[in-house]
């Protein structure tokens, strides 16, 4: 499902070789569902076989970790208190992370350029922190995990 979810949309972002799509809020409904192992499997290995399929075989490694963390980090933050409580705060954590977490590779590919990738990364980020819970609430709610 995270493969397909990153293939079906992409917005190109500006300055970088990345795109916008929907991949950061099936990783996150992953960590909801199934923890914070379920969040990396999920993260990691679709995330990256979408980079895979798609033509950016060069972040396949960097993504297996770095959504692998994203969705592993959401996963534990949604184990405490404040995650239960407020979730826009545990999925939006991992988000920026997943923007860092993409930026320190990528100074190394790009140099100082990869500063330009950590606006679009972010806004990725926050957009499937923001989808991923508001499905998951409206999902919630209609008893679908009963």
């Amino acid at each position: 499902m995270t493969t397909v979810m990153t293939m079906v949309i992409q917005i190109p972002t500006v300055g970088t070789e990345g795109y916008l799509n929907l991949g950061d809020m099936v990783v996150f409904i992953a960590a909801f569902v199934l923890g914070k192992k379920g969040g990396f499997i999920v993260g990691g290995f679709g995330s990256s076989l979408a980079d895979l399929l798609t033509g950016y075989t060069h972040y396949v490694p960097i993504t297996l970790i770095v959504k692998g963390l994203e969705g592993y980090i959401a996963g534990s933050l949604l184990e405490t208190k404040i995650g239960r409580q407020k979730p826009i705060i545990a999925t939006s954590i991992a988000g920026i992370f997943m923007a860092f977490g993409y930026f320190i590779p990528e100074t190394f590919m790009y140099g100082k350029a990869a500063v330009a990738s950590i606006p679009g990364n972010i806004m990725q980020g926050l957009f499937g922190a923001v989808t991923s819970v508001l499905l998951y609430t409206a999902l919630k709610r209609s008893n679908v995990f009963n």
